[in-house]
């Protein structure tokens, strides 16, 4: 318990100053890295989640402080596509398909940043996701050399599900501690794509 509350308050301290909530504040990317989420749980319960982050990447853009939205999510089967699902939900609100990038190889958080730098070319991005999940992403970007900042999008306000995602965010950053200590690398590399 000590290791995943210490791995918690280093992940968190490293995110000081370069998380945000007000779109006014944040500075300008070109290319914002929205972290993928299915609208359905596992459960066949709607997902707040997702359409908390889809809001935060509309309001980034529209606000014009990114130019590109590259969605980086799981499509580990035809049936679970992360990054189709929510290009669709950037269309409907009003994003032109030409400004919207997919990763279909971002099955986990360190496959999502890493592959930003690496595949996308990108060395500076904002990080679009819940604030917990931003610090990590965080802490990930400044490991492999990539300047970040993080946009939050809205947390759901059902405590038990908030509790129990939270919860799961402390091992989540324990392994990632023993992902980048052994050198974990993406699933996935390939050829480079260049976002013009």
């Amino acid at each position: 318990m000590a290791t995943a509350s210490i791995c918690f308050s280093i992940v968190k301290s490293n995110a000081d100053n370069r998380l945000y909530s007000d779109v006014k504040q944040i500075p300008h990317n070109k290319v914002g890295l929205l972290l993928g989420t299915a609208p359905v749980t596992p459960w066949g319960v709607h997902n707040n989640y997702y359409d908390y982050r889809i809001n935060a990447a509309i309001e980034l853009f529209k606000a014009g402080k990114i130019d590109y939205i590259l969605v980086s999510g799981d499509n580990h089967s035809t049936d679970y596509d992360e990054p189709s699902c929510m290009r669709d939900s950037l269309l409907v609100k009003g994003v032109p398909k030409d400004k919207i990038i997919l990763d279909y190889a971002g099955f986990r958080t360190l496959d999502s940043v890493v592959r930003a730098k690496e595949i996308f070319g990108q060395d500076s991005i904002t990080i679009i996701s819940q604030s917990f999940h931003n610090e990590r992403a965080l802490y990930l970007a400044k490991h492999y050399g990539i300047e970040a900042v993080g946009y939050n999008a809205k947390d759901v306000e059902y405590w038990k599900k908030k509790l129990k995602i939270h919860g799961r965010e402390y091992l989540a950053r324990v392994k990632m501690f023993i992902d980048l200590y052994t050198g974990k690398q993406p699933k996935f590399l390939g050829e480079k794509i260049k976002i013009e």
